[in-house]
């Protein structure tokens, strides 16, 4: 039996909401915003402080929108990427819910020292690359990481990936023996 906040969510679906408007608001959002934080259209002096144009700000990032809608390639990458980077930052979320649910020590807030915020860095961003690898696909509907990971597995056997492999883990470990603490 439907729900009535299942029929609101299927009547949204109908409308085009999740393939026309939040599309387009995320792109205006995002661009809107670096268009802001860079300035890149200069400023103008109002009340006598400088501030940005947000004239030519707003009306680049309605136009970029529009681009973006345009190409229902574009749209669809975005709604792929969007959700799983989402399911990606639940996984962060969880992961720092446990720590802190067996975390003893007297400063919470200092739980993540900064090797963990760089090891969570990078794990988000290789995540987020492997998300959009996987997102963008070429015209015979195969994913860019599925046409890496099938180059790489040509070659993966070669005797010149396993000295490449090798000569990666002994710099790691002369870098972990080497470096500095601190």
């Amino acid at each position: 039996m439907p729900t009535i906040l299942g029929n609101v969510i299927d009547f949204f679906q109908v409308i085009g909401i999740y393939e026309v408007v939040l599309p387009f608001l995320l792109t205006f959002t995002i661009v809107f915003a670096i268009l802001e934080k860079t300035k890149v259209f200069g400023t103008e002096v109002i009340g006598g402080q400088p501030l940005p144009r947000k004239n030519l700000n707003s009306l680049v990032a309605f136009v970029m929108g529009f681009l973006v809608l345009a190409s229902a390639q574009l749209v669809e990458i975005i709604t792929q990427v969007s959700s799983q980077v989402v399911v990606l930052l639940l996984l962060i979320v969880f992961f720092l819910t446990m720590i802190g649910t067996f975390y003893k020590g007297k400063d919470k807030e200092e739980v993540l020292t900064e090797k963990w915020q760089t090891f969570f860095m990078f794990f988000m961003f290789i995540g987020i690359l492997f998300i959009f690898l996987a997102a963008i696909k070429d015209k015979q509907g195969h994913s860019w990481l599925e046409v890496a990971l099938n180059w790489v597995g040509q070659f993966w056997t070669s005797t010149a990936v396993a000295s490449i492999i090798l000569i990666i883990v002994i710099v790691g470990i002369v870098w972990l023996i080497i470096r500095k603490e601190g």
